[in-house]
């Protein structure tokens, strides 16, 4: 999943990337490689902790991890003053509506949205094409087999 995440994303060297709902930075480490910056956010300040013990131990220097409510508007934060090219977004089950609902006003030209419920991926959907977002592609990966969970990923970029 990480891998079809970069590719898809497919961060450049002079590219800010934001990672929402990082959790321990499953995707902000590995993107931290081909980007210039990756910043990460979550409402956990645990899992903030450990990502950032993460981030040490693998010598990376340009991810930073913070800890907010993103329910929250974004713009508010000093971690997003900045915007950004890309934007990773992994929410929970219930989906991101208030952070897809404020996505156009970080910058980012490109979304990827993984998520485990496809009824709120299609819902988050709806919003981020009439912000002028458009799906690029997607596609369901099997992370447990024989079951009835699936993962989805999306890929949106802003319309020309």
């Amino acid at each position: 999943m990480i891998e079809q995440a970069l590719q898809w994303l497919a961060p450049a060297k002079d590219e800010r990337v934001m990672d929402l709902f990082c959790g321990l930075g499953n995707f902000a480490l590995p993107l931290a490689g081909p980007a210039k910056e990756v910043v990460a956010v979550e409402g956990v300040a645990t899992m903030v902790e450990r990502a950032a013990v993460n981030a040490m131990s693998n010598d990376l220097h340009n991810v930073q991890f913070f800890q907010a409510d993103l329910s929250q508007p974004l713009t508010h934060a000093d971690w997003a003053a900045e915007g950004f090219s890309a934007v990773l977004l992994d929410p929970p089950r219930d989906g991101a509506f208030e952070v897809v609902r404020q996505i156009r006003k970080t910058g980012a030209r490109r979304l990827l949205y993984v998520s485990c419920n496809p009824a709120t991926l299609a819902r988050d959907t709806v919003e981020l094409i009439s912000q002028g977002y458009r799906l690029k592609r997607a596609g369901i990966l099997d992370m447990f087999p024989q079951t009835a969970h699936v993962e989805a990923m999306a890929l949106f970029e802003m319309s020309k």
